[in-house]
């Protein structure tokens, strides 16, 4: 599903370093790490009516890649929600919008890998758009296996949440060609990790199954329906997973901040068959909106 242009994001506000600028004049330098060599880290948060989802814990993780990749004058956690609350602020926005935050390395004295060439402390970027989610999640996603192997902690570990997508952009590449909204990425053993973009989940005999997080990102929307289901008596189960398994499962579906909960209809032309009539998807989307108002952080705006 490709997304389209919102004419309403046709003069949005984006916050650069330390102001905003519109779109059309926000940039940043030729020198800047993200532009040399991916040297970033980012965040995917999405605006409710109750507010932005899962904020802190988003931030926590921002934290924690900016520090496990080294970089050095990071803004503070009250910097960033800040610069957030004026960007939404400017743009009017209050709910139906999706945030990439991106923290970059800086900008470099001159081209180069070497992190010592970033001189100018870390960069901040937050972009907010008017966005739906990105799938329909009626008529769900037809997916394909990808040849392009997800990283493990042995290459490039993904709990790294970095800006550096290739390995993930290769795999929809694939699935472009072949038509297909997105590609499973197996792990180098060759167990399901996750989509190019989302994590997975799959049901079976009443029992919800999840990969384990080994060469995939933790993500927050995954950790939420793990939480959901412990807490309502869903029997849940982290192990590794085939394709084999996800074939013949009763309901399989994607979970991510873009996309929420997302059924997947199909895999290798395989179409999933609801042989049981699990419902445990809809029961957990349920339990989410549920509960978004004690889990949204409502900035002033």
């Amino acid at each position: 599903m490709l997304q389209k242009y919102n004419p309403k994001n046709e003069n949005i506000q984006v916050w650069i370093g330390d102001k905003l600028y519109h779109r059309n004049e926000a940039k940043v330098s030729v020198f800047d790490s993200t532009v040399q060599g991916g040297d970033a880290v980012w965040e995917g948060l999405r605006l409710y009516k109750e507010g932005v989802l899962h904020l802190d814990k988003h931030l926590d993780r921002l934290f924690a890649s900016a520090k496990a990749l080294a970089f050095e004058h990071v803004p503070t956690r009250e910097f960033i929600k800040d610069a957030i609350r004026q960007t939404l602020e400017a743009n009017g926005m209050t709910e139906d919008t999706l945030m990439r935050l991106t923290l970059s390395r800086g900008e470099k004295i001159t081209s180069g890998m070497d992190p010592r060439l970033n001189q100018k402390g870390s960069c901040l970027i937050v972009l907010a758009e008017w966005k739906p989610l990105v799938y329909d999640n009626d008529s769900g996603i037809r997916v394909i296996t990808s040849t392009q192997r997800r990283n493990g902690p042995q290459f490039l570990d993904s709990k790294i949440h970095h800006n550096n997508l290739l390995n993930n952009i290769l795999a929809k590449i694939q699935a472009n060609f072949a038509g297909v909204d997105a590609g499973i990425m197996l792990d180098e053993r060759g167990f399901v990790a996750e989509l190019n973009d989302t994590n997975l989940f799959m049901v079976r005999k009443g029992t919800l199954y999840t990969p384990f997080a080994n060469a995939c990102l933790h993500g927050i929307t995954r950790g939420f329906v793990l939480e959901l289901a412990t807490k309502n008596n869903i029997p849940v189960l982290e192990k590794n997973l085939s394709l084999v398994e996800f074939y013949d499962a009763d309901e399989v579906f994607a979970t991510g901040t873009m996309g929420e909960l997302t059924p997947v209809k199909e895999i290798d032309g395989r179409t999933i068959e609801n042989k049981s009539g699990s419902t445990i998807r809809k029961r957990l989307n349920e339990l989410m909106y549920a509960s978004l108002a004690e889990r949204c952080e409502k900035l002033k705006v």
